[in-house]
């Protein structure tokens, strides 16, 4: 288990991850591209919507942004629409291939939790991310981009069913990701 002490700065932030048929056929997609093509800026991260920016701060105050995603979480979900993440389209792009996504109510929790998270200690301030996507590959060789979107096209249907998950991640120094907790946004 990967446990940092309690005064070293943590390196946080919430993402929002896809569960279910489509999470299988991106996670497919991830082993099946990378098998081939070798790793993408893609491959370092698990697949998510990013909500808030990198932010950092000590292990002791991780709790503080448990209880204040909890809170978030609880309040926006008396008013979760039928459909709160919406697929708006699957885009290839030079450079970056990956899901466009319009979330206005997942927006709403976003700017909820960093209103409602303070602590201290925190070494630069939360930031909501805007022109929410998933990612899919970036980063990867232009020669490659054509067998990618090919290989997108085949493996992924923006139409598989799919749940979502709030989530806290910590990014460790050896590049591995901690979960410290998921609430289920359905």
């Amino acid at each position: 288990m990967h446990q940092a002490p309690a005064e070293s700065p943590c390196e946080l932030i919430v993402y929002a991850c896809p569960t279910g048929p489509l999470a299988a056929q991106i996670a497919t997609f991830f082993t099946a591209s990378q098998e081939r093509f070798g790793p993408n800026s893609a491959h370092a991260y698990p697949p998510h919507i990013t909500l808030t920016g990198f932010f950092h701060d000590n292990a002791v105050a991780i709790p503080c942004y448990l209880a204040a995603l909890e809170s978030a979480h609880a309040r926006a979900m008396a008013t979760r629409p039928a459909s709160p993440v919406r697929i708006r389209k699957m885009a290839f792009r030079d450079g970056f291939h990956g899901l466009f996504i319009n979330a206005p109510w997942l927006e709403a929790l976003t700017a909820d939790f960093i209103a409602a998270a303070a602590s201290p200690s925190r070494r630069d301030r939360l930031r909501p991310k805007d022109k929410l996507h998933l990612s899919l590959a970036y980063g990867f060789r232009p020669a490659d981009g054509s067998a990618l979107t090919a290989m997108v096209t085949a493996m992924v249907d923006v139409a598989a069913p799919v749940e979502w998950e709030l989530r806290l991640y910590e990014r460790l120094p050896d590049g591995d990701w901690l979960c410290h907790a998921g609430w289920e946004l359905r």
